[in-house]
This record gives C-alpha cells, sequence and structure tokens, in this order.
C-alpha cells in the first residue's frame, strides 16, 4: 500500500525513536522533584533541631507554680492552631506528601518540647512531683519514653499534678498518632485532587496558537511541539518548510 504524502512527492515525517534514547518530557522534571524533597526534608530537620534548642535555650526557671499551667495549655492551643494551619498549606502545597511530612515532624517536635518544658517547670516549682529531680535532658527523656510507650520506670510521676500531665500527654499522643495522622492522609488526597484538576491538558488544542503540547504518540515535546531528533516544529519538514496542503 503506497504512502500518499511519497505519492505526492513529499518527505514523510520523521519517526520518533524507540528504544532507549526515546524522548521522554518528563525527564527534566525529575531533577527538580529530587531537590524538593531534598529541601523538605531539609527544613523538617531545621525545624526540629530549632525547636529543641529553643527548649534548652530559654529561661524556663523564671516561671513558677502557676505558670507552667498557663504555659501548658497556650502550648497547646499553639500546637492546635499549628495542626490546622499545616493541613491548609498541604491542600494547598504541589507536593502535599512532602508537605505532610513536613508537618507531621513541626507537629510533633513541638507537642514533645511543650510536655518537656511542663514537667520541668514542674519539678522546679514542686520539688518530689517526680522520682528524681529533672534536667531539662531528664525532662526530655521523660517525655519521650511516656510518648513511645515504652515506661523504664527509672523516672514516674510521684505528685498528682505530675501524674495528669503525664496522663494528658498520653492521651495527646493518640490523638496526635491516629486521628491527627488520618486528617493529614485527608488533606494529602485533598491536595492531590486539587493538584491534578489543575494540571493543564497534555494535548495541544488545534484551535489555541499557543498551545505548548503536541498529540500523543508523535514523539515530540508535549510542552514546546519540537522534534527531539530534528529539531523542528510540529508541522514541518527536517529543511523547514512546511508540507504542502494539497
Amino acid at each position: 500500500m503506497s504512502d500518499p504524502a511519497a505519492d505526492r512527492g513529499e518527505r514523510p515525517p520523521p519517526r520518533p525513536r524507540r528504544g532507549p534514547h526515546r524522548w521522554d518530557p518528563d525527564r527534566r522534571d525529575r531533577p527538580r522533584a529530587g531537590w524538593t524533597t531534598v529541601l523538605v526534608m531539609g527544613r523538617s530537620l531545621l525545624i526540629a533541631v530549632g525547636l529543641v534548642t529553643a527548649y534548652y535555650l530559654l529561661p524556663l526557671d523564671r516561671y513558677g507554680a502557676g505558670g507552667t499551667s498557663v504555659m501548658l495549655l497556650a502550648g497547646l492551643l499553639v500546637v492546635v492552631a499549628v495542626f490546622v494551619w499545616e493541613i491548609r498549606t498541604i491542600v494547598r502545597s504541589p507536593h502535599p506528601r512532602l508537605k505532610a511530612v513536613e508537618a507531621l515532624a513541626a507537629t510533633l517536635v513541638l507537642f514533645l518540647v511543650l510536655f518537656a518544658s511542663a514537667y520541668y517547670l514542674l519539678d522546679r516549682a514542686a520539688p518530689g512531683s517526680f522520682t528524681e529531680p529533672l534536667s531539662r535532658t531528664d525532662a526530655l527523656y521523660f517525655t519521650l519514653t511516656t510518648f513511645s510507650t515504652v515506661g523504664f520506670g527509672d523516672i514516674a510521676a510521684r505528685s498528682e499534678t505530675g501524674r495528669v500531665m503525664a496522663m494528658l500527654q498520653m492521651a495527646g499522643g493518640l490523638l496526635l498518632v491516629g486521628f491527627a495522622a488520618r486528617v493529614l492522609a485527608s488533606a494529602v488526597q485533598a491536595g492531590l485532587r486539587r493538584k491534578g484538576s489543575t494540571t493543564p491538558e497534555t494535548r495541544a488544542d488545534p484551535g489555541d496558537p499557543g498551545g505548548s503540547a503536541a498529540p500523543e504518540g508523535t514523539g515530540r515535546c508535549r510542552h514546546c511541539g519540537h522534534c527531539p531528533h530534528c529539531g523542528h516544529p510540529a508541522g514541518t519538514d527536517r529543511a523547514g518548510d512546511a508540507p504542502d496542503p494539497g
């Protein structure tokens, strides 16, 4: 069966190269995605290090027993506010999964540092609230063992206030691991749906002169419509002249 283009004396359009060297239009986006992942992970690490550093540097010794309760309540409100704000940013982020990792890291570290500060202040305001005097490292250690449900037993709460605070941390940890993780997953799904609804079509519109995509299966770049082999735009031959429509 003869080729109509050959019968008219025209050169047929070049076929896309197949095999391992075929043009991949998304290849240039892969390094950008990798750098985005590294940036988000680095930012999460910096947030965690910054919160722990602030915990060791803040002058917590100035607060009394009343200041401990006020600080704990205010800190819990801050944790909730940060969590709600992170959910909004996840839905609007172009990378919702990575943003969810950053949000979970920031919320979790803030939650742990808050209770470590409360335990430290309680031991300063009411000595004997724990089985041994707590330094800042001891308070953070007790917070981590309580959150992870390990409970080695070397440090325990003696006073009623200390036990109430430990129970609050246990309940908050269960909510953070269960409910908060599910909310973050829902926010990620909403962000992915929003990202998919705003992604432009990959096929070119014949009536749109500014279309940047080429039809699938042509072997041309879907962004600029040029052939990756000869470099000429769609609708021209290798010499750069448009074929005769007749």
